[in-house]
């Protein structure tokens, strides 16, 4: 005989379906009873146990007697408190769960302006923790760059949208940075592969205030939060030492590692011909060059978030030694606003094109002058555009040893390039997320999916397509120009291993064989593209 219908008892986190069962009024009774885990309209893990009531406990004698749990399986001597705090442990263990999918919901709020894409997509959000019996909160923010403009406002924004949650009375934002590293692949010489960002700073003809600028750039990196190079690249007429002023100024040599130790002032490393103790050089191009890419690839520069690199004026050997040996993310051009200054800009910003090097920005020193302005922008797209009125404290400070921006923090000039920095910081940001996403293989659907960085284009290749329209000379007579690698080569199922950007302009891809392709982006877009998509293959 059933003397009760089935009822539920139980918090939002717990239901208890029971039921009751006796064979005669002073029979012992049987207490089914179902353990069902809720959230919201979800059920989860359902457990049965039966109530056996101790000897002589029945429902006329109303006593309140201890009851033995018994499973179907085994028998567990415990009482009912002890089986509740069971299911509460469960039920605390689901809801952590769910306080970090409520953290992470409220921070997905927040919207990185330079990536269009909330910093939990971003990956910015590092070791989430949360203590639900205080209530606490804590988590870092991982920035792409300690000199990120807008860090202030994430770690703002960021308390305040966690705060929101109706159980949260605390939240701990730690704001931390990406480790120092390059986005490009290859064999990178050992001191520039600790450099996430090389800015060159080029104005392709002389006098025009070029050094100027890359060294108030660079202490305004630096004032930002940065860790900050400099690399004077003029061998014939070396400005750096005559604009800092270095407690040491000669450079010195690790013997061990035979490498060069550089110098150091106001917290920025410095690497000058000038330093090296020989003045200015008198020396054939070649020689130069070795120099050059012995100075830079050599030095002990530690982790950098940027190295500004002052290049020497014009576009012959020394510039492209300096563009191919350094994986260059950007650059920066200077310029006067005579016709004879742009015309030679015109040939910098050509010759990075062609390099696949993006102008992130020109700053025009000026007095009255705007006529070349808008004439930058349209012929070159560049996206940003600085005039920097010409200031007989700016000339002097070059002359000092100590830079404008950190002689006069509040200064014209120094917002000027407090303005400058803000844009190289977001500039290189884009970049390397353009760069390190370009070229990428999805399994599901077996192709390439290339994203051509400063374009909208996005496409499919087949694996085996790009694999056979290999250029190099294992592939084809460099002499003949007769196809070595044959159609039948290449298996029509060949995946690729890795696929990593190579500079701005191509990607290595690695396949089973071992060879490892270069394939710039001009060449993946001239190859046949897929236009059936393949279904994707279930995981």
């Amino acid at each position: 005989m059933r003397l009760g219908l089935p009822t539920l008892i139980g918090g939002p986190d717990l239901a208890v379906k029971r039921s009751f069962r006796s064979d005669g009024y002073n029979d012992p009774i049987e207490l089914t009873i179902d353990l069902w885990m809720v959230d919201s309209a979800r059920i989860l893990s359902p457990k049965k146990y039966v109530l056996l009531p101790s000897i002589n406990c029945s429902i006329a004698s109303q006593r309140h007697d201890r009851f033995i749990w018994a499973s179907p399986n085994r028998s567990i001597s415990r009482s009912i408190s002890s089986k509740y705090a069971s299911v509460e442990a469960g039920a605390s263990a689901f809801s952590t769960s769910t306080a970090e999918k409520d953290v992470l919901t409220a921070l997905s709020q927040i919207i990185d302006p330079d990536f269009g894409t909330d910093i939990v997509s971003c990956g910015f959000v590092k070791d989430l923790h949360i203590d639900e019996a205080l209530g606490e909160v804590s988590f870092r923010l991982e920035l792409t760059t300690p000199a990120c403009p807008i860090k202030d406002m994430f770690e703002q924004k960021a308390n305040e949208v966690v705060a929101m949650l109706h159980w949260v009375n605390k939240v701990n934002v730690v704001m931390s940075a990406q480790p120092a590293r390059p986005v490009f692949a290859g064999q990178l010489p050992v001191g520039l592969q600790t450099i996430s960002n090389i800015i060159a700073v080029s104005s392709c003809k002389g006098g025009v205030g070029k050094s100027t600028v890359a060294v108030n750039l660079a202490y305004t990196l630096a004032g930002m939060g940065a860790r900050v190079g400099i690399f004077d690249a003029d061998v014939y007429g070396p400005s750096l030492p005559t604009m800092v002023s270095p407690e040491n100024r000669l450079l010195e040599m690790n013997p061990e590692k035979r490498t060069i130790i550089p110098t150091e002032y106001l917290g920025v490393k410095l690497i000058s011909f000038g330093f090296a103790g020989q003045g200015r050089a008198i020396m054939r191009g070649p020689m130069v060059s070795g120099v050059i890419n012995q100075l830079l690839t050599t030095t002990e520069w530690g982790e950098l978030d940027y190295l500004v690199i002052d290049m020497p004026p014009g576009t012959g050997d020394i510039q492209l030694t300096l563009c191919q040996v350094a994986p260059l993310t950007a650059a920066v051009i200077v310029t006067t606003p005579q016709k004879l200054a742009f015309i030679d800009v015109a040939k910098g910003v050509r010759m990075f094109s062609k390099l696949k090097l993006r102008t992130c920005a020109t700053l025009m020193l000026m007095e009255n002058d705007i006529t070349h302005l808008v004439e930058v922008v349209q012929q070159f797209g560049i996206p940003h555009l600085f005039d920097l009125p010409i200031r007989p404290t700016l000339s002097a400070s070059g002359d000092s040893g100590m830079p404008e921006v950190v002689s006069d923090p509040q200064g014209e000039v120094a917002k000027t390039f407090q303005n400058l920095g803000v844009c190289v910081v977001q500039q290189c940001a884009k970049i390397r997320q353009q760069v390190s996403t370009a070229v990428t293989y999805d399994k599901s659907i077996k192709a390439i999916r290339v994203k051509v960085p400063n374009s909208d284009e996005d496409f499919l290749l087949h694996p085996a397509t790009v694999r056979r329209n290999d250029g190099s000379a294992q592939s084809v007579d460099e002499w003949t120009g007769e196809q070595k690698l044959q159609f039948a080569d290449v298996p029509e199922d060949i995946e690729p291993e890795d696929i990593r950007p190579m500079g701005n302009y191509a990607v290595s891809i690695t396949w089973p064989d071992g060879f490892s392709q270069i394939a710039p982006y001009d060449q993946l877009q001239t190859i046949e593209r897929l236009v059936d998509v393949p279904q994707p293959t279930p995981a």
